[in-house]
């Protein structure tokens, strides 16, 4: 019998694969999620440093969702993250979706990151 690796192995996997993709001159919007929240950042690899960041832990998103593990917390982030990119000057970003596909909560935020300004 063959040992299949877990769910989070795999996506750790694809995301080592995937992330030396998205290195680029322009800072990468990198996206986790868990089962209750969804965290998203904006980083420059070149400094090594966060730039902005937004997740469902933040006061002002806990404040008016009942969840932070659905779709509307998801879209909540997109637009609460683009806001502070372009409030930070951070117009581009490359999208690193961390090894999740690109559907549901994490396709949600990355429209709404689009919607909100970001250039991904």
């Amino acid at each position: 019998m063959i040992k299949l690796a877990s769910k989070n192995v795999r996506r750790q996997r694809i995301h080592a694969r995937i992330r030396p993709q998205a290195k680029a001159e322009v800072p990468r919007l990198n996206v986790f999620r868990s089962l209750n929240h969804i965290y998203a950042q904006v980083v420059d690899d070149v400094r090594g440093q966060t730039l902005v960041s937004a997740s469902s832990l933040d006061r002002e998103v806990r404040a008016t969702l009942k969840t932070g593990g659905n779709l509307a917390a998801a879209r909540q982030i997109g637009k609460i993250l683009a806001e502070r990119a372009k409030a930070a000057g951070i117009e581009k970003v490359v999208f690193d979706r961390g090894g999740y596909t690109y559907h549901g909560r994490i396709k949600a935020l990355a429209d709404e990151a689009r919607a909100g300004g970001l250039k991904c």
